[in-house]
């Protein structure tokens, strides 16, 4: 096991009626910014609960952080916090909307414009404090320092890291009225989170590689029942905390992790628009078949321990696992292959080129290079 520190101060607020305790977490001596997506929370009901709990509150509202949030939408959030001395912000949907709530944050205390802050993390000045209401169980988010932000003008979509929410409330009845597309690219999402820091090495950490592969085989036991009824609470709880565990930082104490999937997903979105589980969805099978020599025995572990295939050589059961994997995907109702969603040779083309110049080293040793992210895309065409 690897060195480690862990240290993860939000307080997570979980279950039903739980939006009406902003009353009592939020400061009442600072002026909030409160911010949205497109509109989701004023058809299910939990905007009338938000604004309900703010009664008294000093706040103001920002509307239209976008799914994969745009920093040019982010940075008229940032205009409206230096104008109007905000000093504490809320975010209420997504992990899109919490994502750019993130930089928002950050971006108002510091001269720098808001993509600088991307490109360039020294140019972090600290942050505003936020909190979240998360209403689309996927990112994690809630629970953990990072973000993605994409840049409409250049094309590109990069991590961003904060500080942590102060707070996240997250209540599983808001998630009923969810699009089942959406459910099902937050549970892939889930799903690829903790592949990202397990499907590395094997005798790292027994403890790690078991609570990995229970979230895991948690999501594949509530999927279906998730799939067929979103109105059930105790799925959609199951979902939705594994959501939040699958990426708050506990399975990754003390082991290396990849994220070469996320990676070459981020360009594939950045790119063609595909939503970004989705686009998680395609990579990994393909990661997993170009890897397979490096990966090949924590491949055999998976398949052994979430899909039970114990039989044939050990390129055999690599075959088998993936194939499970995918067939996985496929139950969600997700598409497995570029070629179903329209992506061509040229996007891919794109992919490769943009890596190449970067100079960009992926996975847990490091050596997946445009080489090997090209041949990763050529295997889920």
């Amino acid at each position: 096991m690897n060195n480690f520190v862990f240290q993860n101060p939000t307080k997570l607020i979980f279950g039903k009626g739980q939006i009406a305790r902003l009353a009592k977490e939020l400061p009442r001596d600072k002026k909030i910014l409160v911010t949205f997506g497109g509109g989701s929370v004023k058809k299910n009901g939990v905007y009338e609960q938000v604004v309900a709990a703010l009664e008294g509150f000093d706040y103001i509202e920002f509307w239209g952080i976008e799914p994969n949030p745009k920093v040019e939408t982010l940075r008229k959030a940032v205009d409206v916090c230096k104008r109007e001395g905000v000093e504490f912000l809320l975010a209420v949907g997504g992990g899109s909307t919490l994502d750019g709530t993130k930089l928002i944050a950050a971006a108002s205390v510091v001269e720098a414009d808001a993509w600088e802050l991307v490109l360039n993390p020294s140019l972090y000045g600290g942050t505003l404090p936020f909190a979240s209401i998360m209403t689309l169980p996927a990112t994690g988010s809630e629970m953990n320092r990072g973000a993605v932000i994409s840049n409409l003008t250049t094309g590109e979509k990069y991590s961003f890291y904060n500080t942590y929410p102060v707070f996240s409330i997250l209540d599983p009845e808001t998630t009923f009225s969810l699009p089942p597309f959406q459910v099902a690219c937050g549970l892939a999402d889930t799903f690829v989170h903790v592949m990202e820091q397990y499907l590395t090495i094997t005798d790292c950490s027994p403890l790690m590689d078991r609570w990995a592969e229970g979230v895991v085989q948690t999501l594949v036991e509530v999927a279906p029942k998730v799939r067929a009824n979103q109105q059930d609470y105790d799925a959609m709880a199951t979902y939705m905390l594994s959501a939040t565990m699958g990426l708050n930082g506990f399975v990754a104490m003390g082991v290396p992790q990849d994220w070469a999937t996320h990676m070459i997903g981020h360009e594939i979105t950045a790119l063609a628009g595909i939503t970004h589980g989705q686009t998680l969805v395609v990579v990994l099978p393909g990661v997993m078949d170009v890897m397979r020599e490096q990966k090949g025995d924590k491949i055999v572990q998976f398949g052994q321990r979430v899909w039970g295939i114990t039989e044939g050589t050990k390129d055999e059961r690599i075959d088998a696992t993936i194939r499970s994997t995918e067939e996985f995907f496929r139950s969600l109702g997700l598409a497995t292959r570029l070629s179903e969603l329209g992506v061509g040779e040229d996007v891919c083309a794109e992919i490769v080129r943009r890596f190449r110049e970067r100079g960009t080293l992926l996975g847990e040793a490091s050596n997946i290079d445009y080489r090997l992210v090209e041949q990763v895309l050529r295997q889920r065409m």
